[in-house]
């Protein structure tokens, strides 16, 4: 592997407060980058000061959108080490996105390496306060300045981070969401598996149009049949029907969450049953009528957990658990943001130390 070089910042930012800080807006000193030329491979990856890049307004990326992304976290322990969450299954899911976007690989021991030596160097942006932690964006855009419909012949691969507070600065409390039955979030075949920015432009007007009226999120259907439940807003998404816990199987329109892996993983440790299949929303709605759908909650890097207390269909409102926080989502929280943080014991390995 080539050698990683680093460029220090002359100058330090200011820290912001916690309190209250919006997600994604204050970045830390340095970021990580990389190139890649056709023929020449990636190369010269260093660390360096946070700053604008310079493209082409012909870069491929502004034209035909190709690109790709990855969401992580760095935590601080009640010791004070930093780590960071299963990263190798980001390195592997953003592959597997290239992959499918036509972007050349990335080695998995760059990934990583870079992504440690930002980490560590950073370290002090990694907050110590409850519930904060340091976000972590890696990400590929294309670079050729050209304006066929054809795959880039250069990219750049970066990481860059910012300091978060709480996702639930109110609590974790349970969130209203509508079905959607006009826009889809992604078709088989298509890039629904892979995640890129076109997927989420795509789902921003069905988001819009269900804040407008009082939801905070939509629960997607296929793009096919406009029958099967797939994903809430951006999130995998899991229900408890009966005593089973049911998930959307990946069927190559659903992004394979990281955290949604881990959830599966948690619960079958716990003895419970857990179902990768087709869920049309009219079962969903019938368990929902009949009062056996007992608890559902998102699953997603940002809010790890967010629970979901009424989902509205065709103009009715079916209220879930009370609009409570039920007992496995309570307990999938405290036990992944525990391991997260480091106050819960880790019997699988995710957690890894940067420093």
């Amino acid at each position: 592997m080539e050698k990683i070089t680093i460029e220090k910042a002359a100058v330090l930012k200011d820290k912001p407060s916690l309190n209250g800080i919006p997600f994604g807006k204050y970045f830390s000193d340095h970021m990580f980058i990389m190139d890649y030329d056709e023929g020449k491979g990636w190369h010269d990856p260093q660390v360096v000061p946070y700053a604008d890049f310079s493209l082409s307004p012909a870069a491929v990326v502004f034209h035909y959108a190709q690109e790709i992304f990855e969401g992580m976290k760095a935590y601080r322990s009640p010791k004070g080490e930093v780590l960071l969450f299963r990263p190798l299954e980001n390195a592997r899911r953003m592959n597997s996105s290239a992959e499918r976007m036509c972007i050349p690989q990335i080695p998995e021991d760059i990934f990583m390496e870079g992504l440690k030596a930002l980490v560590e160097l950073d370290q002090d942006w990694v907050p110590g306060a409850p519930e904060t932690s340091l976000y972590i964006r890696p990400f590929t855009i294309a670079t050729a300045p050209q304006l066929g419909v054809h795959a880039s012949s250069s990219y750049r691969f970066a990481i860059i981070t910012c300091p978060v507070g709480s996702y639930y600065p109110e609590g974790l409390n349970p969130t209203r969401i509508m079905i959607e039955s006009n826009d889809v979030r992604a078709v088989r075949g298509g890039t629904g598996t892979a995640k890129c920015g076109g997927n989420y432009a795509a789902s921003m007007r069905a988001g819009i149009n269900a804040e407008k009226q009082g939801y905070s999120q939509v629960l997607w259907l296929d793009g096919v049949n406009r029958r099967n439940i797939e994903e809430v807003g951006a999130m995998n998404v899991m229900f408890i029907i009966g005593g089973k816990i049911i998930t959307p199987a990946l069927t190559g329109s659903v992004l394979p969450g990281i955290t949604r892996k881990s959830c599966i993983e948690l619960l079958e440790t716990w003895g419970y049953e857990v179902e990768e299949r087709e869920l049309p929303a009219e079962e969903l709605i019938k368990a929902a009528e009949s009062g056996t759908l007992e608890e559902a909650w998102g699953t997603g890097t940002a809010a790890v957990i967010s629970p979901i207390g009424e989902i509205a269909f065709e103009g009715k409102r079916h209220e879930i658990g009370g609009n409570r926080i039920g007992t496995v989502t309570q307990k999938l929280y405290d036990t992944l943001t525990g391991i997260q943080w480091g106050k819960v014991e880790d019997k699988f390995g995710w957690s890894i130390k940067v420093c």
